[in-house]
């Protein structure tokens, strides 16, 4: 959501909280980081943060730039993929979601097959 953007770029970071059954939580985060220089995410006690490159965050949230992707390696050798994306209004409206807040769709207005 732009908002969260704004946020991001603003306080250097934005987040939320996921509940589940039993009284769980899971708390995710995305940082904006002036010491970063590429992505990266973290696990810890029930939350998810991915930190950005903070020069990275604001070339993105100024620019028509979809994502911000990157690589990190993990101990065992494997590769955890990180993708942060805008959220764009749907191409087909839903009743149920508020998307006042979403960036206009890039295909939006283009014919479809």
């Amino acid at each position: 959501m732009r908002g969260e953007v704004d946020t991001l770029i603003e306080e250097g970071m934005v987040s939320s909280t996921t509940r589940f059954p039993g009284g769980r939580t899971l708390r995710y985060a995305v940082e904006s980081s002036p010491a970063s220089v590429n992505p990266a995410a973290f696990f810890s006690e029930n939350e998810i943060t991915v930190r950005l490159p903070e020069t990275t965050v604001r070339a993105w949230a100024g620019s028509e730039q979809v994502s911000i992707a990157g690589d990190q390696q993990l101990a065992d050798g494997e590769t955890l993929k990180i993708l942060v994306e805008k959220d764009f209004v749907c191409l087909t409206g839903r009743d149920d979601e508020d998307e006042s807040d979403m960036y206009p769709h890039p295909e939006a207005g283009k014919a479809s097959c």
